[in-house]
Parts: C-alpha cells; structure tokens; sequence
C-alpha cells in the first residue's frame, strides 16, 4: 500500500481523479449496488496515464533529463507515456505493433513523438521495445511488467476506497495484469474481504490460462477480440503473473457477443463510448449478477477510445 499512496502523492497533480458514479439502472438490473470507476474520462482517455507518469516521475530529476525514455503499447499506454512526455519537457519514443487502430494511432500522432512500428502484437513490440532500450541505455516504460507502472495504476484502488467506504467487489479487465494487480493490492492492503474480479475475453485469456497451468504460457495464439486493449501475451517473467495467481479470487471469461452487448449498453444507456476493453467489467458482471445481489460492486471503465468502424461492425451485428 506505501508505494501506491506515494504513488498518488507523486502524479495527483499530472492526473485526473475520475469519478465514480452510481449507476441507478444497472442497479436495479442486476440486484447489485453498481459503481462505474469512469476512467475513460481520464485526461488521454483511459487509465495508462496514471503508471507511466509514475514510472518517469520516479526516475531523479537530472536523470530524466538526460536519458531517452521508451515505452511498447497498443495505443493507449503509449498515449499516456506521449502525454507525460510532452508535458514534462523529456525525450521519448513509442514503438507500436502494425495492428493498432487508425483512431489510436491518429490521436498519437498528436503528441508529436517519434513513433516506430514492429510486430504484429502487443508482446512482440515490447520484446523487441526491451532490447532497444537496453541496446542504447533508453529507459523502458513498459506497460505492466514494472513495479511502478503497478503503483500507479493502484491509485485507482486508492481512489475507489477514498469515495466508497464499503467496497464488496470490483471487476477489473485484465490483459497483461498491471491494471488489476496495482488496484488489487491497494484494496485487499484496506480491506482482504473485497473479491477481486479479473474480467477477459474469451478470445484472449492469456492470464487466467496462465494462471491455470502455473506457469506464463507462450503457445497460446489469442483471437480477434474487441477488447484489443487487454489482447496478446505475457512477457516472460512478468511481475504482475504472481500478484494475479495472488490477488484475483476468480476471473470471468466473456464473448465477443457479451462484450459487443456490454459496448452497446453503455452507449444506449450512458450516451457513453468506450474502448472493447472497457466492456468486459460491465460484460462480466452481466453474466454472474446472482453472486453479488445486494452488493457494492465497481466496474472500471478503463478506456473511452473505440474504432468508428468496430462501431460500425457492432451496431450491424445486432
């Protein structure tokens, strides 16, 4: 809990403390209490920007000044890294895999850092991303495997005991376990009844097959997913695979039909777009609503930015 509380003391002023919003109709849907953690209204649009601010405010001040810093993303840790970059005044690059979304790679574009592209998924960019920084002494921002970027994500936990004394549950998405291992360890330090909920996709449940075999799996080839945010492997001897086998008292597995359902909801409902990734808490907390009736449940909305063209494509599926 201390280096997530140090964490937030750290980037509070860089960040946005998102609302969390109790949402009346989901309520009376499910017989929970339903809370939305509204991370999509963080300030580049989902939750990354709280790790990697962390990550380079951690590094001493004449140090950053000096050094190049790096990170691999599918889109939305690299607009988090870009953002800090630009607003600190440091130098950076971004390398991407060739799948990212026009609309992602668009708004980075904005920023004005050099972007690279290589491979074709999120771990195979980072794999290479390691050894280029490691060739030319860049520091690497990772997106998950880092026990800052961990601490800063758990400001969201911090945040979420601050506005809600009685937290029962909490349903995370999980792609690479930063997201949920930072908000899981600053929870379950406040209070070791909170269930933890690791929300994936059907298509692409690297963490929880993971954790099944015991071991971080590499023969797994994920499908086509809506929830690209939390799609592709795990990187070999990530942290954040033994706080997930910890911390995470089950995981919920959703389709891409429940996803897409979850995604049409909240925009039908909420007059809210949000990212594929972003639809898995709500997705899985529709498909187990009997285990949690009368409970103070939150779903982390953990990103805003969705395709036109995956809009498209879910509307017409309908």
């Amino acid at each position: 809990m201390k280096t997530i509380t140090e964490a937030h003391a750290r980037i509070r002023s860089h960040i946005r403390h998102t609302p969390l919003e109790h949402s009346v109709l989901l309520s009376k849907m499910t017989g929970a209490n339903v809370y939305l953690k509204l991370e999509n209204w963080q300030l580049t649009g989902s939750f990354k920007l709280r790790g990697a601010m962390n990550k380079i405010l951690s590094i001493p001040e004449a140090e950053r000044q000096d050094k190049t810093f790096v990170a691999a993303s599918t889109g939305n840790h690299a607009a988090g890294f870009a953002y800090a970059i630009k607003k600190l005044g440091l130098r950076g690059e971004v390398f991407l895999p060739k799948i990212v979304s026009p609309s992602k790679l668009e708004y980075l574009r904005s920023f004005g850092v050099p972007l690279h592209f290589h491979g074709q998924d999120s771990l195979e960019t980072e794999i290479h991303t390691r050894e280029y920084a490691n060739t030319h002494g860049h520091i690497l921002v990772h997106p998950y495997n880092d026990s800052d970027i961990i601490a800063g994500q758990g400001t969201i936990g911090l945040e979420i005991a601050q506005d809600l004394s009685e937290v029962e549950a909490v349903f995370v998405p999980v792609g690479g376990g930063g997201l949920v291992a930072g908000i899981a360890e600053y929870l379950k330090s406040y209070n070791t009844d909170i269930q933890i909920i690791g929300c994936e996709p059907t298509n692409s449940p690297e963490m929880s097959v993971s954790i099944e075999r015991g071991h971080i799996i590499e023969e797994l080839i994920a499908k086509p997913t809506l929830s690209d945010g939390t799609a592709g492997g795990i990187e070999q001897g990530a942290i954040t695979f033994d706080l997930c086998k910890k911390l995470v008292d089950k995981f919920v597995l959703v389709s891409e039909k429940e996803i897409a359902e979850a995604l049409l909801w909240l925009l039908k409902n909420r007059q809210m777009m949000v990212e594929g990734s972003a639809g898995l808490a709500l997705a899985s907390l529709l498909k187990t609503t009997e285990k949690y009736q009368g409970k103070n449940v939150v779903l982390i909305v953990c990103g805003r930015r969705l395709s036109f063209e995956k809009l498209q494509k879910i509307v017409s599926s309908q």
